[in-house]
């Protein structure tokens, strides 16, 4: 179980979690990074920007 950084929900985990997974806060939508496992932490995932070829 981990704490979204964003509006402080709990976030369930799946067992086989792993770090550098990508969860979803189900109370505010937040795209979260699982950056450890013991103890779990949690930080907002970063945002990908397009790339338009340049």
């Amino acid at each position: 179980m981990g704490e979204c950084p964003v509006c402080a929900a709990e976030i369930e985990l799946a067992k086989d979690a792993m770090v550098s997974e990508i969860v979803v806060c189900e109370d505010c939508g937040a795209e979260l990074e699982i950056v450890g496992l013991d103890p779990v932490k949690l930080d907002e995932a970063p945002s990908t920007e397009e790339d338009w070829g340049q």
